[in-house]
């Protein structure tokens, strides 16, 4: 499993949610995250369709995306979604 996050240094929301996973990547190992400045990569931000930051794109081990969250997301909820995925 593989989440895209999409988000910018000057956006709060992704501010208050970096805290967040980098909690969750310190608890579960089993998955991989690489991340998306909307500066910097706006043809990436294209090819997932990417329209307001923070976006959580979760994919699994196909490429194939399962989960998309925006914005300020709960701890536990991120981490259903990702124990849900680990198992299939």
């Amino acid at each position: 499993m593989k989440v895209l996050k999409f988000g910018a240094i000057w956006c709060t929301e992704c501010i208050v949610m970096k805290s967040i996973w980098d909690e969750i990547e310190d608890e579960i190992f089993d998955f991989d995250t690489e991340y998306f400045d909307a500066d910097e990569h706006q043809d990436i931000f294209a090819e997932h369709e990417v329209e307001t930051i923070p976006t959580y794109v979760f994919l699994d081990d196909g490429g194939n995306e399962v989960e998309r969250l925006k914005g300020i997301q709960n701890k536990d909820d991120i981490i259903d979604i990702i124990n849900e995925n680990l198992e299939q």
